[in-house]
């Protein structure tokens, strides 16, 4: 690898950096400690120039190099730099520009004027704040939505003060991870995967999106143990989800038939003509026992009027009105619940309009079939007859037509006769008869 680029990546990857970072062109380091000194960079507003965490400040020293001969060093708390008080110089050890205070205490601010220059840091004393979470449950009060993991020992919160007094807090970056389930829409799968979930700090509990599958809880952290390199960590014990969800799939089944005219409706809406073939697929998580497809007339569901249980379902609405469509499943106590979007489906009122000419043979395409124009047909038979009375063609779908033959041979030009039974998804029947005229004939 480029050792340019491997560099970079370690800088990007590193999360801490030793107490020597320089911030704002100054630093402090640190003696008297059995671990590193960890910086953490601070809000751009605080006004320091740097934050420092330290395992503990008992014996422990901090050093700064200085740039002058004219050195103050001040201590302040959370009501911020401007009530600093200066620390007696015999409190500090001047070794060529190195001032080192010794004894220092932690969870306040440090103030050091150098000449004109002056800098501003916090020093934390991780001792008043350790990570002890020892063990983790599964909380009783867990939802379908979220789980509430109760655990043995605190993680509490870090704060530091900017220099006007306003208080932060220190991200301890703990780790909650899990086994749940993904929806892949594009395979139509839910497929196992590791979750990782991050908190500031525990007091006690933490609430976490409710895993889709069975799993541990593995509560890790905080990050500074991480970086001493003694990370803990405790696993609770097997959890049973109940928490459920599905992907689901509301497709129309189209129909191109050139002669069928479609319904004024929102663009979002299937349907349009009956009869109307609605498919409908899901699939369901782990905990998912019971799961139905439900249509009704009521947008609000209250009026169900059916109910199927297969996962994979198609309907023929026949017809005419606003139908809805929603998925939804449940665990097995039916405590936790998850509903799919609602699908609208619009039927259109019935039409039927039949042409009185057409020109077979003529000119391939343009006019060269008898059809009908229709919308929202549920039955329909059609019958033609000649002249004298003999059946030249019949069909019993509206998308079929007549091409103008009989026993395979064009008919002669002049006119013909049809008769048409039909009924409309609006309940409207249709008992229709008239001519034919075949012209252009070659």
């Amino acid at each position: 690898m480029n050792i340019s680029l491997l560099r970079h990546i370690v800088l990007l990857g590193c999360l801490f950096v030793s107490a020597l970072m320089q911030i704002h062109g100054a630093s402090l380091t640190f003696s008297g400690i059995s671990r590193t000194a960890l910086s953490e960079t601070p809000n751009s507003s605080s006004g320091l120039d740097a934050i420092y965490v330290l395992p503990t400040v008992s014996n422990a020293s901090a050093s700064y190099k200085a740039s002058t001969q004219n050195v103050k060093w001040l201590k302040w708390g959370m009501q911020g730099a401007a009530y600093a008080t200066e620390i007696p110089a015999s409190n500090i050890i001047k070794s060529g520009n190195s001032y080192t205070l010794t004894n220092i205490e932690g969870n306040c601010g440090y103030t050091i004027e150098d000449g004109s220059s002056i800098h501003y840091f916090w020093i934390v004393d991780y001792s008043t704040h350790p990570y002890s979470v020892s063990a983790v449950h599964v909380d009783d009060d867990s939802d379908c939505a979220m789980t509430s993991l109760r655990t043995e020992g605190t993680a509490d919160r870090i704060f530091y003060y900017s220099i006007n007094a306003r208080a932060y807090e220190i991200d301890r970056d703990i780790h909650i991870s899990y086994l749940t389930l993904k929806s892949d829409s594009e395979s139509f799968t839910f497929n196992q995967v590791t979750t990782d979930e991050s908190v500031a700090y525990i007091n006690g509990s933490i609430h976490v999106p409710s895993p889709l599958c069975d799993t541990y809880f593995k509560v890790s952290g905080d990050k500074f143990m991480s970086a001493w390199g003694v990370p803990m960590e405790c696993i609770s014990g097997y959890y049973n989800t109940s928490s459920v969800e599905a992907i689901v799939n509301v497709m129309q089944e189209e129909r191109e038939n050139d002669n069928e005219q479609s319904a004024d409706m929102d663009d979002t809406a299937l349907g349009g003509s009956a009869p109307c073939d609605i498919s409908m697929k899901a699939v369901v998580s782990d905990a998912a026992i019971f799961h139905e497809w439900q249509i009704t007339s009521d947008p609000s569901f209250n009026d169900v009027l059916l109910r199927a249980t297969e996962l994979d379902y198609t309907h023929t609405f026949s017809e005419m009105g606003s139908y809805y469509i929603r998925f939804m499943c449940a665990d097995a106590s039916g405590k936790c619940e998850w509903y799919s979007d609602t699908y609208t489906v619009f039927i259109g009122e019935s039409r039927l309009l039949c042409p009185n000419a057409f020109s077979p043979n003529a000119s391939p395409g343009v006019n060269d079939e008898w059809k009908v124009s229709y919308r929202s047909l549920i039955s329909f038979e059609c019958y033609i007859f000649n002249k004298w009375g003999v059946k030249v063609a019949e069909f019993k779908d509206p998308a079929q037509g007549w091409d103008g033959k009989y026993n395979g041979k064009f008919v002669p030009a002049g006119v013909y006769y049809y008769v048409i039974k039909a009924e409309g998804a609006d309940g409207v029947k249709y008992d229709l008869s008239g001519d034919i005229n075949i012209v252009n004939y070659k």
